[in-house]
């Protein structure tokens, strides 16, 4: 709780002087975002250095971070996203890649409502596209939901429109629900909310991206298959965007302001 590091509980660390030392040897290539634990009582310090170092937004994996979103101690750190203007991505829904310091619930994409109320800029990793939450909108004792469906609410609330968007990486992965992936097609008024994200190292990963399995839902030609294969062969990143970009569902596809991504990060 007093933002110290805890290297018994940390599965990696990656500090942010080498990210960004990575991003200015090849700008051509690279941009990249800054990693800071809001406890830390130099929060807002670090931010300010990430800043000037060109960090475009800032990643937190809350449940391997020990991080509660919903906590008065992220306060000082909201304000400075604020006056900084750089969005903040928040792992939300289940986690299953990396462990740390915390446990599934800080995932929960309503404890996001404080850093939304602070007027921060969120982009919500995944769309919560798999695990299920409580309800704390219904107290902490609320009903058990779908990540997905919490995320949905806050989407759909007014007062977020200008803040909360979502990131479309890993939503064609084989442990997401094929009716999150038809309700992120069909709901085209979030498009311009929605943002691409390829979730690297995974499309490079066969067994967790199944074009064929896509092709049986109705999502992709079976014509695509074998050419998205190909793609894959030569450039998993390519082979992801491509096979985003070739999704159908009854005629709703991904328009073309989800993959401009370029201008988000640069207001």
């Amino acid at each position: 709780m007093k933002g110290v590091a805890d290297k018994s509980r940390s599965a990696f660390h990656i500090p942010n002087a080498y990210a960004a030392a990575v991003a200015k040897a090849y700008p051509e290539r690279f941009a990249w975002c800054a990693s800071i634990h809001p406890y830390r009582l130099d929060g807002p310090q670090e931010l300010e250095q990430a800043k000037i170092d060109g960090a475009l937004a800032v990643k937190w994996l809350p449940q391997a971070m020990g991080i509660n979103p919903a906590s008065p101690l992220c306060d000082r750190f909201y304000k400075s996203l604020v006056k900084h203007n750089i969005p903040l991505i928040c792992h939300t829904g289940e986690e299953k890649a990396v462990h740390g310091g915390g446990g599934q619930e800080l995932g929960n994409p309503l404890k996001l409502r404080r850093a939304l109320d602070h007027g921060v800029r969120v982009i919500v990793a995944h769309c919560a596209s798999m695990g299920e939450d409580i309800d704390l909108d219904a107290g902490l004792n609320g009903p058990i939901r779908p990540s997905f469906d919490l995320f949905t609410r806050l989407m759909d609330e007014d007062n977020y429109k200008e803040l909360l968007f979502g990131g479309i990486s890993a939503t064609v992965l084989v442990n997401r629900s094929q009716e999150v992936l038809a309700r992120l097609l069909d709901r085209t008024d979030w498009h311009s909310r929605l943002l691409n994200g390829s979730d690297y190292p995974l499309p490079g990963v066969k067994p967790v991206i199944w074009p064929g399995r896509l092709a049986q839902w109705g999502y992709l030609d079976e014509t695509a298959v074998p050419v998205l294969k190909e793609i894959r062969e030569y450039n998993p990143l390519l082979f992801d965007f491509v096979l985003k970009r070739s999704l159908n569902n009854n005629g709703k596809k991904f328009g073309p302001k989800v993959f401009e991504t370029a201008s988000f990060f640069q207001t």
